[in-house]
């Protein structure tokens, strides 16, 4: 005997086809705005929902009082950054998330949880890494802004002439000394590198002279983070000229993206904390250790039911066992719930994971 596997978080997925089932996805962020801006906001969300439906149907008398009511109880004292409201005749819900989102409305005659991913906003940000043997600068920029957020002056890199004799006595040369106290500076670099990744989970470019690229790249405990290099010597360039050089990067953003992501994933899997294919993603996801499942826009996968932890991919529905329409909305829904993030790619860049694969925390 299988347990019950359609519980209160399954009651979206699996809800029957009913006109009208409306979602209503907005951003909710309690402590950093006034509650009476966040119930302005909702009560116009649900005028446009009436609007839309454009009836006075007892089904959609329903859907609206079933939306009021999830309104009227909302908690305003979440931490989370967007909820997502469902309701249809027979059913309502709603989450609590933190993704950012861009507000959007949808009725029709089925929910996708898949509609809360693509209402996520595109946040075009990214770093840039200045190096030279003199300096380091860290930037973040997006769309609108280029801000300096780190700069580092190595201690020694420029030695002059005249200290050099003593410090040489354990080098083979002036160059091997040089050298040495490059890496000493990159280290830093290094390190200071890796509490900007962890405060800003955003693409990372480097800008530098080809030799120096080269020695951060050897000793650098990030380098699998890194989406794209400009060669060149940048030491004096103004802010204006280093966005102009890493503008032609950032100019095609899905496939900067995407490259971020596979990054992400081989840092991952370097560090075990990859779970790849619809079974293990499936288990992670189960167990509320999901930070960031990546997978292809077009995969879905029909699959029986094993266990609370455990599915077989089978497109087979009269098994005897308990079958489950699309395992990838049901690990969606999973993993945003449990507050983790979901991005999807293009059909076929994750070939080599089995076309959906999981970050985990721990």
């Amino acid at each position: 005997m299988f347990p019950e596997i359609i519980q209160e978080e399954k009651e979206i997925l699996q809800a029957p086809h009913a006109y009208p089932s409306v979602s209503v996805i907005v951003p909710f962020e309690p402590k950093m705005s006034s509650r009476k801006d966040l119930e302005y906001r909702l009560d116009r969300m649900l005028e446009q929902v009436k609007q839309q439906m454009n009836g006075s149907s007892m089904q959609e008398q329903t859907v609206m009082e079933r939306l009021e009511g999830l309104v009227r109880h909302l908690n305003y004292n979440t931490h989370k950054k967007t909820i997502a409201l469902f309701a249809s005749p027979l059913l309502e819900k709603v989450y609590y998330l933190d993704i950012l989102v861009e507000e959007k409305i949808i009725v029709d005659n089925t929910f996708e949880i898949r509609d809360l991913v693509f209402s996520k906003k595109d946040i075009h940000k990214y770093l840039v890494l200045v190096l030279s043997n003199k300096h380091s600068k860290i930037f973040i920029g997006n769309t609108t802004e280029f801000i300096r957020i780190v700069s580092n002056t190595p201690q020694g890199t420029g030695a002059a002439p005249r200290d050099l004799p003593e410090q040489v006595s354990n080098f083979s040369t002036v160059q091997d000394l040089r050298e040495t106290v490059l890496d000493k500076f990159l280290h830093h670099v290094d390190s200071s590198l890796g509490i900007i990744l962890n405060a800003y989970d955003f693409p990372l470019f480097i800008l530098g002279p080809e030799k120096v690229i080269g020695h951060f790249i050897k000793l650098s405990h990030h380098h699998k983070r890194i989406t794209g290099l400009v060669n060149g010597n940048f030491d004096e360039a103004t802010e204006a000229e280093i966005r102009e050089a890493i503008q032609p990067q950032v100019a095609d953003w899905k496939k900067v993206k995407q490259t971020d992501l596979l990054h992400h994933l081989e840092e991952a899997g370097s560090h075990h904390k990859l779970a790849k294919g619809m079974r293990d993603v499936w288990k992670i996801a189960s167990e509320k250790r999901g930070r960031l499942l990546i997978v292809e826009k077009n995969f879905i996968c029909p699959a029986r039911y094993k266990s609370e932890s455990d599915i077989e991919p089978d497109n087979e529905t009269n098994t005897g066992q308990p079958f489950i329409r699309d395992a990838v909305d049901d690990v969606i829904e999973k993993v945003l719930s449990s507050g983790g993030d979901v991005e999807f790619v293009d059909p076929g860049v994750l070939d080599g994971y089995e076309h959906i694969a999981l970050i985990r925390h721990f």
